[in-house]
């Protein structure tokens, strides 16, 4: 999985959970030529492997042993984790073709790994006990359509929106779809905390922790929900309730596209050709989760904009780890943590292979990309529920 070992990276996974779906076991490689997989060899793989057009070197037991030998010195900051089983994945996202696209459904599907599409309906019935791995679509928790208000206020896409999302907060018995939004929020908090995986992108990260502040305070304006804010509502807001965020401000004015202070989008100074953020290094022996997740063929990763770019480190928690920052900016872009028995990723941007994905743009072709170590990214937190769990020594 190195850069010059590994035509497709992206499919490469796609390939490991094909194995673990056929209930054999994977060796990750953590660290060893860019985060290599250790899979069987037997036929089937190796013929499955060449119709996808992945990179692979099949290996005598004698030189397996040498390897896994070298990752376990001491010397080596390198692990080898077995992966045990095929994570059962679900997607939240709404019925129908929103206008715009979503990295992680487009990422699974290049790679071939299955998943379900959930919404709200089955979330408050308790239809997310059925899954691993749970992925937020660029959701607005906070009930206010994405604050596109603005732009958008006369486009039939977002006028129609509208009229399904207050239909469908009707129908679940909710008054407004602020009030439901959040009812789904704090499902998906019982979710995480109960043991489940959580990885979210773009606006879904901080509205969904705007949501778990404001829980009972009205932050919505009248043309969001019909009627208007509660007065000095910033006072009211809860930050003990979020998942990584601390002190934000909230952005009042419904003709601005922005949640909060938490986003960097408006304050970063950085042109597109000189936006990159690197990736921590951490200890696998020690920090296997944090190392799992940032494994990649490159430190340097290719920055790109989104409604939510990237996190303001100084609103972030302090038990919240920062994976991948530019330090240059002040700013994080990728960021993990634990909440309960459960883990949760949050991953400012909207697509990495598309610096300003608008609404509208054509969706992004992963065929041109399928090295890409922004996507790298996401599908290290597919794979991570499949991991037999250590026990973290920091």
């Amino acid at each position: 999985m190195d850069a010059e070992g590994q035509k497709n990276h992206l499919k490469a996974y796609g390939m490991t959970y094909w194995t673990l779906e056929k209930q054999l076991k994977v060796k990750w490689l953590l660290n060893y030529r860019g985060g290599s997989f250790l899979l069987p060899d037997i036929p089937e793989i190796q013929r499955e492997c060449q119709i996808r057009g992945i990179s692979f070197e099949v290996m005598s037991d004698a030189k397996t042993e040498e390897i896994l030998e070298f990752i376990s010195s001491p010397s080596q900051n390198m692990e080898s984790v077995v992966l045990e089983k095929a994570p059962k994945i679900a997607v939240y996202s709404p019925k129908g073709n929103p206008p715009w696209d979503d990295a992680v459904t487009l990422v699974l599907t290049y790679a071939e790994i299955p998943y379900e599409t959930i919404y709200d309906e089955e979330v408050l019935n308790d239809g997310l006990v059925l899954y691993d791995w749970l992925h937020l679509h660029h959701e607005d928790f906070t009930g206010q359509y994405g604050k596109f208000y603005r732009t958008y206020k006369s486009a039939a896409w977002y006028i129609e929106e509208k009229k399904q999302a207050e239909a469908l907060a009707a129908k679940l018995g909710y008054d407004k779809v602020s009030e439901q939004k959040l009812a789904v929020a704090l499902k998906i908090r019982d979710y995480v905390v109960g043991g489940g995986f959580m990885f979210a992108m773009c606006s879904a990260t901080d509205s969904f922790d705007i949501a778990l502040a404001a829980e009972g305070v009205d932050i919505c304006e009248p043309m969001f929900d019909g009627d208007p804010s509660e007065p000095n509502y910033q006072s009211k807001i809860d930050y003990s309730k979020t998942f990584a965020f601390k002190d934000f401000i909230l952005e009042r004015n419904p003709n601005i596209y922005e949640f909060s202070s938490i986003d960097m989008t408006s304050k970063r100074q950085i042109p597109m050709l000189t936006d990159y953020f690197t990736l921590m290094d951490f200890s696998a022996k020690w920090d296997p989760i944090p190392t799992m997740l940032c494994q990649n063929h490159t430190a340097l990763v290719k920055g790109f904009m989104g409604q939510t770019t990237s996190f303001t480190r100084e609103e972030i928690k302090s038990n919240v780890l920062i994976m991948g920052e530019n330090k240059t900016n002040g700013e994080a872009k990728y960021i993990h943590g634990i909440k309960g028995k459960g883990f949760f990723t949050f991953y400012g941007g909207h697509d990495p292979e598309d610096y300003t994905h608008k609404v509208g743009d054509p969706k992004t072709e992963l065929e041109l990309h399928p090295t890409s170590p922004g996507y790298r990214l996401i599908l290290n937190n597919v794979l991570f529920p499949a991991a037999k769990k250590k026990k973290q020594k920091t």
